[in-house]
């Protein structure tokens, strides 16, 4: 699918199926798109959330919301979506591949 391939920027949101339980066929097609700036996770189990958030190529992960960020979180991408980020306060080598997990902890 076109849009779940392409950096889209705008009120844009893809929603696709999986088989009951194939969290690791989700994070393959998530991962085969050269782009990684940001990604949500939408689930009640928060151990299934935290395990795909650490699997996910993306330098931000949304869990239950989505683009509320803390201005003072680290930001940047991975893949064609990490330009950038290497000129930032915490750039070091090793430190380059941060992610940042935003996690919506309401039960509402």
């Amino acid at each position: 699918m076109y849009i779940a391939q392409e950096e889209s920027f705008g009120p844009v949101m893809v929603i696709s199926k999986f088989k009951n339980g194939d969290v690791d066929g989700v994070l393959r097609r998530a991962n085969t798109t050269e782009y990684g700036l940001a990604s949500g996770v939408f689930t009640k189990d928060i151990s299934k959330a935290l395990y795909i958030s650490e699997k996910l190529e993306a330098g931000t992960v949304f869990i239950n919301t989505y683009n509320k960020t803390d201005v003072a979180a680290p930001f940047g991408g991975f893949k064609q979506s990490g330009f950038g980020k290497d000129l930032g306060k915490l750039f070091s080598p090793s430190l380059i591949s941060h992610l940042t997990v935003q996690i919506n902890a309401r039960t509402t």
